[in-house]
């Protein structure tokens, strides 16, 4: 298992207002790339601690009583994966796809919560290990990139931005076919749900510091929206959706995090 890391010429500049003083002076982020056999690599992007505000605007959405905007703080550097994971690097760990309509660059779907955790056991052990779902908080973090619109891109979205709604593709697309945002992240918004590690309740309305969600729950969080979804349904930086852990679906996939060991 070969791991290499680089510097990515990706200016942070403009986003410095919602990172920590440590990070400000960061002008680059850092690219992890693994190797995880018969050519399949694994991109983690490396994200500086920060303050930002989390939450839906109040009388904004639907989901503002529940999800108050509040500040939250993200104490340490985490690394988060570039592109939803893969249908062939699914395959490199766990040995199978459960995915229904097969490509190698197509995000994994068909995957519960819980066989998201299954896969992260088997790549902990290839690997020098880290590695989990994103909490609730470190996704929205991840996907307004220092943002406070409705969308990384601004309070609107395009179909030529991201794959949503059925008058698009229609269905799942290779990984990266969309533009990143600022933190160079593909498909933060569409193509397929992905799971987050924290069960389901509403937000607080103070201030936190790294939260995690419940100690228990019902139903876990699944963020991003997929290609079935529309603007005001799903695929906004805010929107959380809760689904059954054992359930997986062909709108469901999944996006990494590492923590840094």
């Amino acid at each position: 298992m070969k791991i290499n890391i680089c510097s990515r010429c990706f200016l942070v500049a403009g986003v410095a207002f919602a990172l920590s003083a440590a990070a400000q002076d960061a002008t680059h982020l850092k690219v992890e790339t693994v190797d995880l056999g018969g050519e399949v690599k694994l991109e983690m992007v490396l994200l500086p601690a920060a303050k930002f505000v989390m939450g839906v605007k109040p009388g904004t959405g639907p989901q503002a009583k529940d999800n108050p905007q509040h500040e939250v703080t993200i104490s340490k550097p985490f690394y988060i994966g570039k592109y939803e994971v893969t249908q062939e690097q699914w395959q490199a760990v766990m040995g199978n796809n459960p995915s229904e309509s097969k490509g190698p660059k197509l995000p994994v779907t068909h995957v519960s919560w819980d066989d998201c955790q299954a896969f992260i056991k088997k790549l902990n052990e290839k690997t020098k290990g880290g590695y989990r779902l994103p909490t609730d908080a470190e996704w929205e973090y991840a996907c307004r990139g220092g943002t406070q619109t409705a969308f990384a891109f601004g309070d609107t979205i395009t179909q030529a931005q991201a794959n949503f709604g059925y008058g698009n593709a229609g269905k799942a697309v290779a990984v990266g076919s969309y533009m990143p945002n600022v933190f160079g992240l593909y498909d933060m918004h569409g193509n397929v749900w992905e799971w987050c590690q924290d069960w389901n309740a509403p937000l607080p309305d103070k201030a936190v510091s790294d939260p995690t969600g419940p100690a228990a729950g019902k139903e876990r969080i699944l963020r991003g929206g997929c290609f079935y979804d529309e603007p005001n349904g799903g695929v906004s930086s805010t929107f959380r959706y809760e689904f059954e852990p054992n359930l997986g679906t062909i709108y469901f996939g999944f996006r990494l995090a590492r923590t840094i060991l």
